[in-house]
């Protein structure tokens, strides 16, 4: 019988063998410990600040950015508001 080498998962990042002592888990998938960070700001993650989507990791904070809630309220922010003439306060911008 014909040895058999032990076939190691692959990282989804660079596709090279993850082995137990380097690996991350994340999304049912085996990242290496220096592939596992975000796919937009390339911070280094851990378990707790990790977010899976669609077979890339993002941080929290990106994840929300890209795929979070859209609009008024949600990170738009003051910016939101600049068409604002204040007329219906009565100021300087009312007509």
């Amino acid at each position: 019988m014909p040895f058999k080498p032990v076939e190691h998962p692959k990282c989804p990042k660079c596709g090279k063998s993850v082995y137990a002592a380097e690996e991350r888990v994340a999304g049912g998938l085996k990242w290496h410990k220096m592939c596992f960070k975000c796919g937009l700001c390339s911070k280094l993650l851990d378990s707790t600040n990790c977010s899976e989507h669609e077979g890339e990791l993002f941080c929290k904070v990106c994840h929300a950015r890209k795929y979070g809630p859209k609009g008024y309220g949600f990170g738009g922010g003051a910016g939101c508001l600049s068409m604002d003439t204040g007329s219906h306060l009565g100021g300087e911008g009312a007509n």
